[in-house]
């Protein structure tokens, strides 16, 4: 177990050198607190389910700017996948996660077992509101209540000053900014840009899973969201138009099921009836059986 005066420079060297690891609770909350002998210490989060992307990276990067030590979590959370998900085919690759991040200049990655956050007789979980019944709520029940939970854990375990989010998931950090006030957590939470392929894909772990067809399928995701903007700089205000224009774009592509495209307001993930202020168009869907979501903030 490491002491709070230990040395946390990563270990290898070049690009091959990779954070310090720490999997139990006890080691990093050790950790941690020898990093805060410092007063001048600031410490940043970037929570993940792993297999890391260009957007898992630009999120260390940010971090890297912001914080004096940046720790990264890399934990597929059982508690946020339904019965019928891809929880046990989720893609996993730690060797090369670790490398990434030793690139990207991170500290410390935590990478917990199942057992050390859910524990035999686990009870106990952060219930989100209303922000969290729509969009992906509403396919996937029990499924913000999982995020909200782990997130809060890892609030708490590593105590962050900055944790760092994806605007990918944007029903997903508004829920985490919520609780985040509510629960009154001392973490500042910021939301970074999605990252895109070069034909606008957001860029997903689940991207791995669809084949050269379904993935030139994918797109039109963004042409969807691209289209609703075009709309509202052309003067369209009606939301429902909208969203009419954004299922007759994706429903042009056979093997694209849409399964919704709304405009909501972004802080609360509510529909609202007309694009008279910033407003979020959102869209999911499945190309054969990878799950698809993207989002676009747009303004008259």
């Amino acid at each position: 177990m490491a002491s709070p005066a230990a040395d946390f420079s990563k270990t290898g060297s070049g690009d091959a050198a990779i954070p310090m690891v720490s999997c139990t609770i006890s080691e990093i909350r050790e950790i941690i607190a020898g990093i805060r002998s410092n007063p001048e210490a600031v410490v940043g989060l970037v929570p993940t389910m792993g297999f890391f992307h260009q957007g898992h990276l630009s999120l260390m990067r940010a971090a890297r700017r912001d914080c004096s030590f940046v720790v990264v979590s890399i934990f597929v959370n059982p508690a946020q996948f339904g019965p019928d998900e891809d929880l046990n085919t989720y893609p996993r690759d730690l060797d090369t996660d670790l490398k990434l991040a030793g690139r990207e200049d991170v500290n410390l990655a935590f990478v917990p077992t199942v057992e050390a956050i859910y524990p035999d007789g686990y009870d106990t979980y952060v219930e989100p509101g209303a922000i969290a019944q729509g969009l992906c709520g509403q396919n996937r029940p029990g499924h913000f209540r999982g995020v909200a939970t782990v997130v809060a854990k890892l609030f708490n375990i590593i105590q962050p000053d900055r944790a760092y989010f994806g605007q990918k998931d944007a029903q997903q950090a508004a829920v985490i900014r919520r609780m985040t006030a509510d629960l009154d957590f001392d973490v500042e939470v910021i939301v970074r840009p999605i990252v895109r392929d070069v034909d606008g894909v957001a860029l997903s772990s689940r991207n791995s899973y669809l084949t050269e067809e379904e993935r030139a399928q994918a797109p039109v995701l963004f042409q969807a969201l691209k289209a609703a903007e075009q709309a509202v700089a052309e003067g369209e205000r009606d939301a429902v138009k909208i969203r009419r224009l954004m299922r007759r774009t994706i429903g042009q592509n056979y093997l694209v099921e849409m399964e919704y495209a709304r405009i909501v307001n972004p802080e609360t993930m509510e529909s609202v009836p007309v694009v008279d202020r910033q407003a979020l168009a959102a869209v999911a869907a499945r190309i054969g059986k990878t799950r698809l979501i993207d989002n676009l903030l747009i303004s008259p």
